[in-house]
This record gives C-alpha cells, structure tokens and sequence, in this order.
C-alpha cells in the first residue's frame, strides 16, 4: 500500500491505534464509493478479482502488471508497493518495507543455513510466525507491505555459492520441510473462520525458480548463465522444494529466477510456468519474475527480437508480476500488435488481485483478525529469545578433544581473537533489516568472565596483512583459554559474488596457527561463515581444543555462541552440507550442474547423496557435550507392493521381458505410476537415550540407501528420508517416529526423470558419521495377486 508522508509525523508508538488511519480499497469513509463488486466480501475472491480486472483500461492493466503498481484512483484502488522481504527477520531490503522512530528494528533470527542446522520443524514454523506478526504489525502502522518475496529454497548444489547462506542447505528433503515449515509460519491465520476463509496473514514467494544457484564466478553471471540440467537432476534435486512449497506449504507466490535452464529464461518458459507451478502443482497464487529479469533476457542474452516479444512471451509463459517496469511499458503494445490477447493479462491480473484479497487488502483493516497488533509487538522478549534459541540450536560442535564446555571456575584469564571476535552486522548476513540490538561474540562471552582481552588479529575478514598477529599472539601467551573466531563475511561470499577457494581469507589460516603455538591455555575455534572452510590444517595443530560452526548467528549471536561455549546450553546442531577440501573446487566447475560423480570425466559428484570423494565433515555431522545410542524399536522387515491393475502387468518394468506379475526379482525397476502407491507407507520407531553427562536435544537423521539395481543408474549413495530433533535427559530413553512414504522416499528417478522404485533389499540407516549408526534392511517383493499391500515386521 502507498507510503503516507503525514504517517512520519507519528511518534510514541504506544500512543498509536494500528489500523485506525490505515485506508484500503473499499474504504466507505472515501470519496469513491464502495459499491463494486470486488469490494462485495460475500463474493469469492475469483469473482471480485475478475470484476476489478474488468474495469480497466489496457494502460491501466499494464500498470498493475508490474512493481510498484500505479493503484487505479477513479476505483479508489491505492498503489501498491509489491516487494517486501522476510528471509530471516523483516528486512527494509525491499521497497516497500522501512524502519523509523515508530518501529526503529525487528527481530533479525540467523542466516537461515545457521537456523536450517537445527533440523527442528517446529522451530522454523514458529519463526515463521514471529517474522509475519512483526510485519502484520510494522502493515498496521503503514512501515510494511504484505507481499514478502521470501524464502530462497534453492539447494545449496555447490559451496562456492555466494547466497549459500539464504537457503536450508545441500539436501532436498531438509530444503523441502524448512520451506513448507516456514511459508506456512508466515501465511497461515490462527483463528478458525479466517483459515476458513482462505486468508493470508501475509504472502509468502518461493524463490528462485528453478536451477539456480550461479551469481557471478569468474566472470560468468546469473543473468547470462545457461543451466544445463539432466531430467533426473532436475526432479530429484532441484524442483523439490518449490514443488513442496506449492503442494504442502500452499504458498501464495513462486518467483522465477534470472537464468536459463537448458537455454530457456526460466520467466519464459511455459513448460515451467504454466505447465509445472499452475498446471501439476496448482499453485494458488501469482508468478513473479525475479527483478527486471524480463528485460535481461531481451537486452542482455537478446532472447527476443523486440521488447514486445519478450513480454508476450513471459505472460504466455505463465508469469502475472514483472518486478520491475518491462510489462508497463511493452504490454499495451504487445496487446495491440496481436503477440499477447488481452485475457491472458486479465488472467494474470486476476491472480495478482486474489493475493492481496486474501490479504485483506479489499477489506476493512479493522475486520482484519490482525487488527490490533502494532509496534509493542516488534521485538518483544520472547521473540528476541526465539533468536537466541534458534542460533543455539543450530551451532555445530565440529570438534571436541575434551576443551569443551569451558569452566567459568578454572577460567580466569580469557582472551578473545579474531577478525569476527566482535562482530555486530556480519552476523545477521544478508536480506537483513535493523535488528532490535546486537550482542558479539565478545560481549556475549564476557558475561561468563570479567577478566577478557581482546585483540582482532586482522582488521577484517581478507586480512590481507600480518600487521595485527603480533599482538594477538602476544595477548594469548598467558590466557587460560582463546576463543578464536575466524571466517567470512559479505565480503567474500554474497549475492552476486560467489567465492573461487574454500580457504580461510589471506593471513587467517596464520593466526590460528601462530596464536595457538603461542598460548598454554586451550584454544577454541569458532568459524563464522555459511559456505564449507577448508580448516583441514588445524588438525594438525595440537592446542585445538574444541571447533565450533556457528554460520551467521543473528542479532544476539554472541550470547549464543557464548553459552555454547560455557556449557549453559548442550550443542545440538548438524552440518546442512558437505564439508569438502580445497582440492574439490580446484578440481569441478561451479557450472557443471551435474549432481551424479562421472568416473570417464573424473567428476566426483555433489553433496554426500553423489560426492565420492574424502570429506573434511559429511553432511549431518554434529557432536554434543553427551553421549546418545539409538535403536530400531519398530520397523518393517518385508513390504509387498501391488500393481493397480494386473492387466497392466506387463507395463511396469523399467527393461525386461518378464510377462507375469510374479516373476519379478530382485534389481528390477517397478514404475510407482503403476503400482497402487495409496497409503503405501510405513512408521518408523527410534529409541533415543541421553547416556550422559548432560542433558540436551539430538537430531536423530534417517537415510536410505537403494537396493541396487542395472536397470537405473545414478541412485544416490544414500539419501535423507526423514529426521526428528528430540530432547532427551540424561539417562533417559525417548521415542521418536518418522513416517515413511515408500513410493516416495524409497524410489530412485530414472535418466527420463520417471520413479522406479526396485524390488529388492533396502536399508534404512540411522544416524551421521559421526555417531554410532544403526542399520535396518527392508526386503521390498512385488506380488500382483494380492488385493491389498502387506507389511511384514520382524
């Protein structure tokens, strides 16, 4: 909605009644009276949608078509400002959102890849809720949109990607639950008769649709890149997430991104657009293209002969919202030229219009089930804690030779370095707005010790000198303990800056090694970064006592780092992405969008579901401060599937001659198209005991690893299928279930990217590399005689 200039003269914000001077577009208190039919509430969004949409004229139609959009004033329709962003906090990055005396911060949580290593469903929902009231509350006192272009659920494919950070990391199904979790934090409306009525607390955008994951790597940018993705690559890595988005987190918005895939603009490509997010998933919502990426295609790739031709191209493609102005200046003319009919302008507007109805954007604020939130409801004291705990939960005790916790009684003399030692804003990453307050490493930690010195040791995170090692190794010589903290920061890996080495930046590596030969004390090291370092050197220095992930831990980090640290709070965090050696980057070309290792190429694979190469930490590795076992407490031993029909028997198999439902054996291929997948799952019960000392929360990770078969190649390695984060106290046993889909989560995607899932042993493998694993197979038998699935437990 348009910014009121006479609302920056309000101030004491406890004074303010929320909604009492927002207007909308069926205000009966304006001059335009408000007896359309859009403003009808009795009528379905759809039809009050289509009755505004027919009041237009073509030049009006092209001026909604794209962000801001003009408003239509003769309907007392108002501007309206699209782009807002809500990736970790609400962030004044977008337009139309911004922060004054009124409402100075909002709640910054961590980067997401830091909140995605928790592996806590719940936490992300609730995030998601925190995040919507504070902008339905910033909405109320006209500081915010209501359409939040967030999250970015892209996979984290290669660790040179510089928005690495933005998404929940390197595995589909991870991405996938903190997507569905989050969009439906943001968008869903507590109370019964709103959720009825298909209400949006605020619009949420998956992004960026779909293979995308190159900025800008030696030279080659994400507006000129060509993706080049095989069929089986594409469906099991990279439109999961945006398929869950759509499917299970009913999200109201998909955005496409700025490249090609297999040489066409994503924003143009019907297939994609129309044919997948509307016509398979059935998005309910709006298409919007990431910003001006429209007019790349036509003037940077020159995709299209003319500027008409590029934005009939996208409406026809599927896309409703140009971010940017490409649609309001060329629409009218490609209508007129006859390379676009007007109804599929309606038919975008008509979705763009459902969205803000479903927002309440039509509607009396004050008939709004958010009415009376306002800026007492921003950064209150239970959602900055949520900050904190989210930070906790996703540290990752990478190492830990006994060092850690500290003890705040044999500590006396503690000594704090680092280029991120004291760092405010590097911590809360990108798409961040104003947080309510910071809290250092530094700070954090010396509210455990009174006697702390400090010494940065480079002046940033290049550290492109040695000039401040001396005196860091000099304040370390006596300390009890250094708490090192080392990393990255927007510097080296951001958006549109993706980074080349896996290196810790110029002299870093330096001051590790200098400031731990030099002190007697124990020597903590703390990465701040979201991308994998290749710390493999610190092995080899033996006054490393403990090695902390921490990513980028929010407004209040270093209370959390701080408390991890000292042993208030027991870590629990795995890594939501391969650690590789320097010798991986050296050795693939961040273009290469393959997922799958080719031995003839020597290529060695992505992520731990295809890398068969040495790791410096796999994907799910975390330690804890305890010790826990887990158990198969109740699994199946035996699955017997069915086809849908047995006169379509002889159509299932993915090669062979086999004519008899019967006769098929282990290796072969079963198309799930053709087998009765309906209900065809099964539960999965793990005992989980806390062995001691502490108590504290373990992530309990289920992988798969396929039966193999000749008849599909590129299965992965092992797979995640499911996990669970559980707190358990010490001595205790808890149970924990995870439901598996079989057809699903036990299938492989064949080269024309089709699931089979293949007749024969399974198994199911419990827990990360670095804990004790627990193994159970599950023998899949096909029968087509039977009337309905059998499971057979042991």
């Amino acid at each position: 909605m348009k910014k009121q200039v006479w609302f920056l003269s309000i101030f004491l914000s406890f004074l303010i009644l929320p909604t009492s001077c927002q207007k909308h577009a069926c205000d009966t208190g304006s001059a335009t009276k408000s007896n359309f039919s859009f403003c009808d509430t009795s009528l379905s969004y759809e039809d009050r949608a289509k009755d505004l949409v027919s009041r237009l004229t073509l030049e009006e139609k092209a001026q909604q078509l794209v962000d801001p959009s003009a408003g239509i004033s003769r309907l007392g329709v108002p501007a309206y400002e699209w782009w807002s962003e809500a990736l970790h906090g609400v962030s004044n990055l977008g337009p139309g959102t911004r922060f004054n005396k009124t409402v100075p911060g909002a709640t910054s949580f961590p980067a997401v890849i830091l909140s995605a290593a928790s592996f806590n469903e719940s936490l992300w929902n609730k995030m998601g809720q925190v995040v919507s009231t504070e902008a339905r509350a910033m909405y109320n006192v006209d500081l915010a949109g209501l359409t939040f272009w967030s999250p970015n659920v892209n996979v984290f494919r290669d660790p040179r990607w510089g928005r690495g950070q933005e998404t929940p990391g390197e595995d589909p199904l991870l991405v996938s639950r903190y997507a569905v979790n989050y969009v439906r934090g943001l968008q869903e409306v507590e109370d019964e008769a709103s959720a009825k009525a298909d209400r949006l607390k605020v619009s949420s955008c998956c992004k960026h649709y779909t293979a995308y994951d190159i900025d800008n790597w030696k030279g080659i940018d994400r507006f000129h890149f060509d993706a080049k993705v095989t069929k089986q690559d594409l469906e099991d890595t990279y439109q999961p997430p945006f398929k869950k988005c759509v499917e299970e987190g009913h999200v109201s918005s998909v955005m496409c991104s700025y490249n090609r895939v297999n040489g066409v603009p994503t924003c143009a490509d019907p297939d994609l657009l129309k044919g997948i997010i509307r016509g398979q998933w059935g998005l309910d919502g709006y298409i919007v293209s990431d910003c001006d990426s429209v007019e790349v295609y036509y003037d940077a790739i020159h995709y299209t002969a003319t500027p008409e031709d590029a934005v009939a191209l996208a409406l026809k493609a599927g896309l409703n919202m140009n971010c940017g102005d490409f649609l309001k200046k060329y629409t009218a003319n490609a209508v007129n030229l006859k390379k676009v009919d007007v109804a599929t302008v309606d038919q975008a507007l008509v979705y763009n219009y459902i969205v803000l109805m479903r927002l309440g954007l039509f509607d009396d604020p004050k008939s709004l089930p958010f009415a009376n939130l306002g800026p007492s409801d921003v950064c209150t004291k239970d959602n900055q804690q949520l900050s904190v705990d989210a930070a906790k939960q996703g540290i990752v005790l990478l190492e830990n030779n006994g060092a850690l916790p500290l003890s705040q009684t044999i500590i006396k003399k503690l000594v704090v370095i680092g280029p991120n030692a004291n760092a405010t804003e590097v911590m809360i990453s990108n798409y961040a707005g104003i947080p309510c307050r910071y809290t250092s490493p530094l700070q954090g930690l010396r509210k455990y010790i009174s006697s702390v010195k400090y010494a940065p040791g480079c002046s940033d995170v290049k550290c492109g000198n040695q000039s401040l090692i001396a005196a860091a190794v000099k304040a370390a010589i006596s300390a009890d303990a250094v708490v090192l903290v080392v990393g990255l920061d927007q510097s080296i890996e951001a958006e549109g800056l993706d980074r080349e080495n896996l290196t810790l930046p110029g002299f870093q590596g330096k001051l590790v090694k200098d400031v731990a030969g030099a002190t007697k004390g124990k020597v903590i090291l703390v990465i701040m970064a979201a991308g994998p370092t290749d710390i493999s050197f610190s092995k080899n220095v033996s006054n490393i006592g403990g090695i902390l992930w921490v990513g980028y831990p929010g407004q209040a980090g270093g209370d959390a780092i701080a408390q991890v640290i000292f042993g208030d709070y027991n870590p629990g965090g795995r890594s939501p992405f391969t650690w590789y050696p320097q010798s991986y980057v050296d050795q693939v070309p961040m273009t290469d969008m393959n997922m799958r290792a080719n031995i003839s190429r020597n290529f060695p694979g992505r992520t731990y579901r295809f890398y068969n190469g040495t790791s410096l930490y796999e994907f799910g590795h975390g330690l804890s401060y305890s010790t826990f076992s887990m158990n198969v407490e109740s699994a199946p031993s035996t699955i017997m599937v069915q086809s849908t029909s047995i006169s379509e028997a002889h159509n299932i198999f993915s090669s062979g001659s086999a004519t008899q439902v019967e006769s098929v054996s282990k290796g072969q291929a079963v198309d799930i198209s053709s087998i009765n997948c309906e209900d065809l799952t099964f539960l999965l019960v793990i005992g989980v005991k806390n062995n001691g000392p502490l108590n504290g929360s373990h992530v309990v990770l289920v992988f798969w690893e396929p039966a193999t078969s000749d008849l599909v190649t590129g299965a992965p390695i092992k797979q995640l299928i499911g996990f669970e984060r559980v707190y358990v106290t010490m001595g205790m046993t808890e149970f924990v279930t995870v439901k598996v889909d079989i057809c699903q989560l036990l299938s492989n995607l064949d080269n024309d990217g089709k699931r089979k899932l293949v007749i024969g042993q399974h198994t199911i493998l419990i827990g990360s590399s670095s804990e004790t694993q627990v193994r159970h197979h599950i023998d899949v038998k096909f029968s087509g005689s039977m009337k309905a699935k059998e499971f057979k437990s042991e």
